[in-house]
């Protein structure tokens, strides 16, 4: 039911070694209309990233280098160490950030895209579990994951949710889609179960939001819990 990374990763990487000059980084960058590249050793180990951010730091600290006498205030060049030495670089081993932020292939889209914003990255190497390269996600690879259809929504909430994910009749639930909005309506026998549903729903990649319109016949959530669900949903009891 849930993506993982192998599902939505781009297989063709384009990479860098830790000898590879700066200029012709910057070239695969802009050429390739990407903002970073893995850094391998001679085994495809994933050895660091250089990204655009990377790249710049040799104009953000141009003015600190006007020649080779130069030195900046020794406050200066404390504060602004890690910027000042890829300033000066001129390979990737210079360039690079690392050690690099990385996932498998196996682990969820959801983990990826929480790792993403977590380590403020845009960009994560897919290694196998000896850290050579397989593959790299981008949040554009995250991104379409929404592109999922609605047909296709309604279809992987009935089948995969409904039908095999719940141990429940689910038999008089209705499932719409609209614009990756999923509304659940119809009845079920508990109140958890309809709260079940739905969480399971939520989870779907594609679905963008749900719309909570079950009605339940048996009230078997604890007082303190219901007034929980009631604020984060419209599920009723059976009137």
């Amino acid at each position: 039911m849930n993506l993982t990374v192998e599902d939505v990763m781009t297989r063709e990487v384009v990479s860098a070694g830790a000898a590879t000059p700066f200029k012709e980084i910057a070239e695969a960058l802009a050429g390739r209309g990407i903002g970073a590249v893995p850094v391998l050793d001679d085994d495809r180990h994933v050895i660091g990233v250089v990204s655009e951010s990377d790249l710049l730091c040799k104009e953000e600290f141009r003015e600190q280098f006007p020649g080779e006498d130069y030195r900046p205030p020794l406050l200066s060049r404390v504060r602004h160490r890690p910027g000042s030495r890829k300033a000066i670089g001129v390979t990737a081993a210079d360039l690079m950030t690392s050690p690099p932020v990385t996932i498998t292939a196996e682990r969820s889209a959801v983990t990826a895209a929480r790792l993403m914003n977590a380590r403020d990255v845009r960009r994560i190497p897919v290694v196998d579990h000896n850290g050579r390269l397989v593959g790299i996600l981008s949040r554009g690879d995250l991104v379409r994951m929404f592109l999922r259809g609605d047909e296709e929504i309604a279809a992987v909430v009935r089948d995969d949710v409904l039908h095999r994910a719940l141990w429940m009749d689910t038999g008089n639930v209705r499932v719409s889609v609209r614009q990756g909005v999923v509304t659940l309506s119809g009845r079920m026998d508990r109140r958890s179960d309809a709260a079940h549903a739905v969480r399971r729903t939520r989870g779907v990649n594609g679905v963008v939001g749900v719309v909570d319109e079950l009605c339940w016949r048996l009230d078997d959530v604890p007082a303190c819990l219901g007034a929980r669900h009631a604020v984060r949903g419209v599920t009723r009891p059976d009137s």
